[in-house]
């Protein structure tokens, strides 16, 4: 009977320290603000967040959407510790004196990005003195605009250029104040359902690997807390295994985040391509230091940045695998 006692005792003694260092490592578990947007290719974000699997990972992350001129500003504040958007924008942050550091690689639109116009105009060079809604310089959707006029033979002086994000800039073409915008999914699909005659004119499936989005986080923060670096992106891998199993479900989930049905959340993210572990040590090893070059000149030329950055340690591969 001693013995069971003690037997008892030692047990009810050890569940207890398992459940005191459970909470502190609970209570110690890093948090990371991660500033971004609605689009879709962003989702298995919130996705992982929804499904507590950053949690699972030992990391506690909270959302902030908020545009991406605001999120370097953010970040220099100590308010976010990590970005979500595209490689060009993080070059402009870096302009502006704000360092960040590349860990992951999150998509590339496939077509999720366009410029929408009514059916008048037939071709991109139709837009010639048409006032286009496009987002401010340093935001992807003016990067990838310069890049198509600079493809296409023409400058940023050859429209007339209205400054507007990408949903307002959706939202203004559906109310026909400009006749032409520069947008993104989930609001491209939806102004044009608005939109008797609306047509996408050039979407980012015809420039393969200029729009890519990336994980960024500040670097004293990847130096003091590489496990939580190394959560987030598991935490991202499993978020994209988890759609893949149960896509009805995800997609439920990340639609709901966008105010979407899982029906068209599905449709907006065939326009995006999510990039697992393989495409990112591909992406960082073979593509990341070529295009850091070619996106930091056209911001050059188009007046974003003043002075060509150090890109060196704009990318860290060493949490890949």
């Amino acid at each position: 009977m001693v013995a069971l006692r003690i037997l008892k005792a030692t047990t009810a003694g050890m569940v207890l320290a398992m459940a005191s260092i459970g909470g502190a490592w609970a209570q110690s578990a890093p948090k990371v603000v991660i500033g971004m947007s609605g689009w879709t290719g962003f989702a298995p974000i919130t996705l992982a967040k929804e499904k507590g699997i950053f949690k699972k990972n030992g990391v506690e992350v909270e959302i902030k959407k908020m545009p991406a001129q605001a999120r370097h500003v953010a970040m220099a504040a100590g308010e976010v510790q990590a970005i979500a958007t595209t490689v060009d924008t993080h070059i402009t942050y870096v302009a502006a004196n704000v360092p960040v550091t590349q860990v992951l690689v999150l998509d590339s639109s496939t077509g999720g990005d366009g410029v929408i116009a009514k059916d008048t105009v037939k071709t991109f060079a139709d837009l010639k003195g048409k006032t286009v809604g496009v987002d401010n310089p340093g935001a992807v959707s003016y990067f990838w605009f310069a890049y198509l006029l600079k493809k296409n033979g023409m400058k940023i002086g050859d429209v007339k250029v209205t400054n507007l994000g990408p949903q307002p800039a959706a939202n203004a073409f559906a109310a026909g104040q400009v006749e032409a915008a520069v947008t993104y999914e989930p609001y491209m699909s939806g102004a044009l359902k608005q939109t008797p005659g609306g047509k996408i004119v050039i979407s980012s499936k015809e420039t393969p690997g200029v729009i890519i989005d990336t994980l960024a986080m500040q670097p004293d923060f990847i130096k003091k807390n590489p496990q939580a670096v190394r959560g987030i992106v598991k935490s991202w891998y499993e978020a994209l295994e988890l759609i893949k199993k149960d896509p009805a479900d995800a997609n439920k989930v990340m639609g709901a985040d966008v105010k979407q049905s899982a029906e068209d959340f599905a449709r907006s993210a065939a326009l995006v391509t999510w990039y697992d572990r393989v495409l990112n040590n591909n992406y960082f090893t073979y593509t990341m230091p070529g295009f850091m070059k070619e996106a930091a000149d056209i911001l050059l030329e188009a007046g974003v940045i003043k002075k060509m950055p150090d890109l060196a340690p704009l990318a860290d591969a060493g949490f890949l695998n």
